[in-house]
Formats: structure tokens, sequence, C-alpha cells
């Protein structure tokens, strides 16, 4: 009887979230890092599932960097970084593309349809989704095949969303002149999120959120404003892959998004938890 009527409590808990983000968008990255675990992977297409299926309409930007690798070394191509971003080459952008669009997206896709959703998995040549432009970092490493976004293609998205389908997007855009660009998933994320007025972006990954010191979990930050989020970055307080995330959520609060969420994707129904409860799981970074 206990269990029942704490099932209820949360139920109950959750219902105002129910109501205040029906009809709404959320844009959600789901991380490469995450989509072998296939128990989480499991529960996160069932997340996403229940979130539809109460009326909210859902974008999905994914990456698949593990599996890139894996791809690459089969190949016998050699993968190097360079601040963050994995240099591309015309060699590699092929094999890229082929894992992120043939393999991941439509497993994904296949997933979701199973759970009764109207999924379609596109890339962002699909519909001319993601017009990108060639990405600079500094004049001594050119890093390839490597994209920024220049312009995401709302009307398609718009007509997918009135449709009740789901786009779940690979990171492929290309340019006027006929070049392919892997695109950060991050970045990709935000754009959307941007272009199309969502209430909320979500990046999931394989970390908590954020932390004033890492290697102390008692440093977790639940809430973080953009203020405080800014000069922790200006400090070195974040570092590594936290970085582009952080400015990511910075952007797009900035652009009129009302919050962004960074999770745990190992944490089962995480995404669940983190929508429909006061408390959360991960970080919420907002203006305030």
């Amino acid at each position: 009887m206990y269990k029942k009527k704490e099932m209820v409590n949360h139920l109950i808990e959750a219902l105002p979230y129910i109501l205040k983000f029906k009809n709404k968008i959320f844009v959600f990255k789901y991380g490469g890092s995450i989509i072998d675990d296939e128990e989480n992977k499991n529960a996160f297409v069932e997340d996403i599932s229940l979130l539809i299926h109460l009326g909210m309409k859902v974008i999905i930007v994914h990456g698949g960097g593990k599996h890139i690798n894996r791809r690459l070394a089969e190949k016998g191509i050699e993968t190097a970084f360079h601040n963050g971003y994995r240099i591309t080459t015309d060699e590699a952008i092929e094999e890229v593309e082929m894992v992120l669009s043939g393999h991941v997206n439509k497993e994904l896709a296949f997933l979701f349809n199973n759970q009764g959703v109207k999924a379609v998995g596109v890339n962002g040549k699909d519909a001319g989704l993601i017009k990108a432009k060639k990405k600079i970092i500094d004049d001594e490493v050119d890093i390839g095949h490597v994209g920024n976004v220049a312009e995401i293609n709302t009307e398609f998205l718009n007509m997918l969303l009135g449709n009740e389908y789901l786009p779940i997007i690979s990171p492929i855009g290309f340019d006027n002149e006929g070049n392919t660009y892997n695109i950060n998933a991050d970045d990709v994320a935000s754009e959307i999120a941007m272009s199309m007025n969502a209430e909320k972006l979500f990046l999931i990954s394989d970390v908590n959120g954020v932390y004033t010191d890492f290697n102390d979990k008692d440093t977790f930050v639940s809430r973080l404003n953009i203020k405080d989020a800014k000069a922790m970055i200006e400090k070195g307080v974040v570092d590594g892959g936290m970085i582009p995330k952080i400015q990511s959520c910075i952007q797009l609060i900035e652009h009129g998004v009302s919050c962004a969420h960074i999770i745990n994707g190992k944490i089962t129904h995480g995404v669940l938890l983190e929508v429909f409860t006061d408390e959360g799981i991960g970080t919420m970074i907002e203006e305030r």
C-alpha cells in the first residue's frame, strides 16, 4: 500500500509540469558516449516517448563519437583532435556521415517507432535542414570538415512537429559549394533550440552536471545562472568537454530559451526525474 501511495504522490508532483509543458518544444542532445548502454538507451526512449504521448513536442540531436572512433580504427584512419574538435579529413568525413546518419540515427528511429512514436531520422542535408560553414579555430591547424551552423530550416522542423513526428537529427551539415561538415552535436542542439523558440534544451551525456570541483562530489551545482556560469569558465573552474556544453547553454539562454539542463544519461529514467520532479537530478542553467 505504501508503494502505491508513493506512486500517487509522484504523479501529483508531476501534474503541474505536465500541464505547464504541454505543446512546448523540448530539444534533447543525446550524447554518443552513452549510446552503447542498452539499458539506459531503452530507458531514454521510454522517457521521450512518454513526454510525446503527454503532448510535448520533442526534437533529438544525437552524437556518436565512440562509434566513429571504432569505425575509423577499423578503416585505419587516424583520429586526432585539436581544441576538443575531431580533425576530419576528406577520407574521414565519409565514414563519420555513414556512422552518424546510417547507423546511430536509424537505430534510434527504429527504437522510437517500436514505442508507438512516429520517429523520422534525418541529417542536415535532408530538406536543407542544416546549412553550415567551415569552422576556423586558428591559423595553425586545419581541422578539415568540421563546421559551424549557419542556418536551420525551421519550416521543415515545424512541419514534422505539426504532424506529430519526432525528428531525430544527426549533426551533419552542408554548404552551397557541396562540402559536408561534421558539427558538434551540442552546438546543433543549441542552434535548433534557439531557432525553434524551444522551452528547454537538455544536454544528456555521461556526467551528472556541473561541479565547482569535479573531484569533490559534494560541490555539485543543481542550479546555475549564466553570470556565474561565465565566471566558472573564465576562472577555469570547468574545463574540457564541459566548456562547450556550458557555452552552448549560455548562448541559447541569451537568445530567449528559458533554461538548459545538463544531466547524466546513465541515471535510469533521468529525463523524467529532471522534467517532472521539483529537485531534478542534473544542473539547470537559467538567466538568473
